[in-house]
């Protein structure tokens, strides 16, 4: 029988394609379980289709946070490809993850770009290079903190790191990050609060009623954009202008980072802090997609892939992904959870499958028209979706700490949590600049940015603890 077979197949011997599809067809047949897990290549249709699927999951939420980041679309979804592209091979093709721009940078890069390229934010330009070139340099030094990490944990295991960043440190600076560009999001709700707040409850209705319902339940946000485009378009405020000048092919606007600007070297510690909140999510992920993997395997009868053990590996991928990011001027990145729900609803774990995504992506960051049509988006059908977005960073914060269990009456986790959100939150939106008036020479001349205070206030309080345990 085949499935006894594929069970006792020495693994890493290579196998010709065509053979490898009939032996996964077979599995399917006895088993009575359609699936491809992370070595399967598809049918060629099967793999266009299935990666097509991959892009248009990842595409609304990438494409977002370039536009609220001031970052060029084309060069975002070009880095997003060839980012997962070359992290699929970092993991030595194991780790089946697609990755796109992450919203936790959201409040610390505007925030960077509203200080050190004034600029950015005060036109009404879709795209700022000089902010981007400078925070191009932070998300380097991000790369180089995931990679440091995951080379740690590979050494002396996650058990060690959990010391450091306990879930009430991660879940706090996830609310921290979500909630404090409450103020940016109405900011941008406010130049037409009637197109925000129908775009805000067209994207919340999708996301409720469309749940469990195929793609579509998949694409809240998207189908929540493409409402409010339309009403927008029917109130007559969208300049289509920027899409009839825009040409079909164009090169993305690549800029490489600002090494040599002493500005940038202020912003790496405050943008590489924001790992604080991307590597737990990066792992929660594997631990998923691990499960997601074997269960499909076990109903295959084929052995288990534990790539949860991988966790090292999986963040020195992530570190792999911003490197590229970094140096091509994207959006900083990480791997989706709603491609991984993708993944869970089709059954398809296919690393080949992620690969021909990335070349879509890749191949998409050429089409000027498609840039045009996202920079006429309005400001206030952004600011709608960012209302509900940011607030659901935030909320995914606590539901981290409710998912761990944290104890919220033991007066640890109390002052540990309460002095983040104060310092994040408050300092955010209460301090001038969001900046603490405490000057670091060369790494925060100016203050210390709200967001980055909250964590350094949570990580050396946590210390405190670790150091000195209570009887």
């Amino acid at each position: 029988m085949a499935t006894k077979n594929s069970k006792t197949k020495p693994k890493g011997k290579s196998q010709p394609a065509g053979t490898k599809q009939v032996e996964v067809k077979q599995e399917a047949a006895a088993s009575g379980v359609m699936g491809y897990l992370p070595d399967d290549t598809p049918p060629v249709g099967a793999m266009l289709s299935l990666g097509f699927q991959q892009v248009l999951t990842m595409f609304p939420a990438t494409v977002l946070v370039a536009v609220l980041t001031k970052f060029d679309v084309g060069v975002t979804l070009l880095a997003s490809g060839l980012g997962t592209i070359i992290a699929l091979l970092v993991s030595q093709r194991k780790i089946p993850m697609y990755y796109g721009s992450s919203f936790s940078y959201i409040a610390v890069v505007v925030t960077a770009m509203s200080l050190y390229a004034g600029d950015c934010f005060a036109s009404d330009a879709a795209y700022c290079a000089e902010g981007v070139r400078l925070v191009q340099v932070g998300i380097i030094g991000t790369a180089v903190v995931e990679i440091l990490v995951g080379l740690l944990i590979m050494r002396v295991g996650k058990s060690a790191l959990d010391k450091i960043l306990p879930p009430i440190v991660t879940g706090s600076m996830a609310v921290v990050i979500g909630l404090a560009l409450a103020g940016a999001a109405l900011g941008m709700a406010s130049g037409n609060w009637l197109v925000a707040f129908v775009t805000l409850i067209a994207t919340v209705l999708c996301s409720v009623f469309l749940q469990n319902k195929g793609l579509l339940g998949m694409l809240p946000i998207l189908l929540g954009a493409v409402i409010g485009y339309i009403f927008s378009a029917m109130l007559g405020v969208v300049d289509y202008s920027v899409i009839a000048n825009a040409a079909w092919f164009r090169v993305p606007a690549i800029t490489f980072p600002a090494f040599g600007d002493p500005r940038a070297w202020e912003l790496v510690v405050s943008i590489s802090l924001i790992a604080i909140a991307t590597i737990p999510e990066s792992t929660a992920h594997l631990y998923q997609m691990s499960l997601y993997i074997d269960t499909l395997a076990e109903k295959l009868g084929r052995k288990p892939y534990n790539i949860k053990e991988l966790i090292g590996l999986n963040l020195v991928a992530d570190g792999a992904d911003d490197l590229v990011v970094g140096f091509l001027g994207g959006a900083a990145g990480t791997n989706y959870g709603e491609n991984n729900s993708l993944m869970a609803i089709t059954r398809n774990y296919s690393i080949p499958v992620l690969m021909t995504a990335g070349v879509m992506a890749i191949l998409l960051g050429f089409v000027g028209k498609l840039a045009g049509l996202v920079n006429s988006i309005p400001v206030a059908v952004t600011g709608g979706l960012a209302i509900y977005l940011f607030g659901v960073i935030g909320m995914q914060g606590v539901a981290l700490i409710q998912s761990e269990k944290v104890d919220l009456f033991n007066p640890k986790n109390l002052a540990i949590g309460s002095a983040i959100l104060v310092c994040g939150i408050g300092g955010n939106l209460g301090l001038e600049n969001g900046l603490f008036p405490f000057t670091v020479p060369v790494v925060f001349p100016q203050g210390i940015p709200a967001i980055v205070f909250a964590a350094i206030v949570g990580i050396l309080m946590n210390l405190v603890f670790v150091i000195f345990k209570k009887d």
